[in-house]
This record gives structure tokens, sequence and C-alpha cells, in this order.
């Protein structure tokens, strides 16, 4: 078998890894979406879903949740990622 990475290697070097995983902007807006936006969305149609007989409240409320959960994580370790990445920086 032969090696088909024929890209040259440099001793001693890694792959830069940004200091973030998103951009502040990018952060503020997922944020505000995860924190007020998508779980007020599911409040709303969990809430006027029985009142208006829509069979697909429960499972549309489910998701949105769901969603809002996985930006949240994603936001989360963002904020990880650069905090750590400062704290090493400092020492």
């Amino acid at each position: 078998m032969t090696d088909e990475n024929t890209d040259p290697q440099t001793a001693g070097t890694e792959p830069t890894v940004p200091d973030w995983l998103l951009p502040n902007r990018a952060y503020d807006v997922l944020k505000w979406v995860a924190l007020i936006v998508l779980p007020g969305i599911g409040v709303l149609v969990q809430t006027l879903g029985p009142v208006w007989g829509w069979t697909w409240a429960d499972p549309a409320a489910t998701t949105i949740n769901a969603v809002a959960l996985t930006i949240g994580v994603v936001i989360g370790a963002s904020t990880l990622k650069a905090k750590a990445s400062k704290a090493s920086k400092a020492e």
C-alpha cells in the first residue's frame, strides 16, 4: 500500500485552530435566538395548540425546544473554547 497523502510535511508544525468556534456576531445572534426567541415560540405553540385544535403542537414544541438546546450547546462550547484559549495564552 502507498500513502496517498502527497502534501509536504514540515517537522514540528501543527495545524492552527482558531481561538473561537463562532464569530462574535454569530454568537450574539444564536444566543438571542436560543435563549429568547425559540423558547418563546415553543411555549406559544404548546399553549395555543390545544386551544386551536393543532394536533401537531406537542411534537412541534418539542422540536423547537430541542433546536434551542442544540444551539445553546454550540454557543456554550464556543464560549468555553474561547475562555480556555485566553487562559492558555495568559500563562
